[in-house]
């Protein structure tokens, strides 16, 4: 029976070179020159942090981290921004998650959406990812199809196509 499995992550790799090159901008960038502005990765956590004096700072080195993100072909989805920067002493800090797996909620909304598109297939949540079973490859790529249409705070990868 053919099936696949619907994932959210995230390649270290990628990551590590998207934030390497940030950095590396952020260090010849004018306007951001001589002050005290840090990226630090956080591998084991998935978490990026950011320091510098202000917001205005703050805000450009978090639009050099998502551009970079995107040459580097990485969604720039998989990024949590909705933290609020901490002051601690002259600096802000802001902590930026990695989101790696699908979430609980978003592998619910995964599969509520495929059941109620009318599509003989059976999804069923597997720890962090959704892996789906069908009769027929094209009910699954019409599935793939249907997922890479919805809103969902994740980016989607298909993995594991068996036939």
């Amino acid at each position: 029976m053919p099936s696949f499995d619907i994932v959210s992550k995230v390649d270290l790799q990628t990551l590590d070179n998207a934030v390497n090159t940030a950095r590396r901008e952020l260090d010849t960038r004018y306007d951001l020159r001589g002050s005290n502005s840090t990226i630090d990765l956080d591998k084991k956590a998935l978490t990026i942090k950011l320091s510098t004096e202000d917001h205005l700072r703050l805000d450009a080195i978090v639009d050099i981290l998502l551009e970079r993100s995107t040459k580097q072909k990485l969604d720039v989805k998989s990024y949590d921004l909705s933290s609020e920067p901490q002051p601690s002493g002259k600096l802000l800090y802001k902590t930026i998650k990695v989101r790696n797996g699908l979430e609980r909620e978003q592998a619910k909304k995964v599969v509520k959406a495929i059941k109620d598109s009318g599509l003989k297939v059976q999804p069923q949540i597997m720890d962090d990812m959704v892996r789906v079973n069908g009769k027929k490859i094209d009910d699954l790529q019409a599935v793939m199809a249907l997922c890479r249409g919805m809103d969902i705070e994740a980016p989607l990868q298909f993995e594991n196509m068996k036939s």
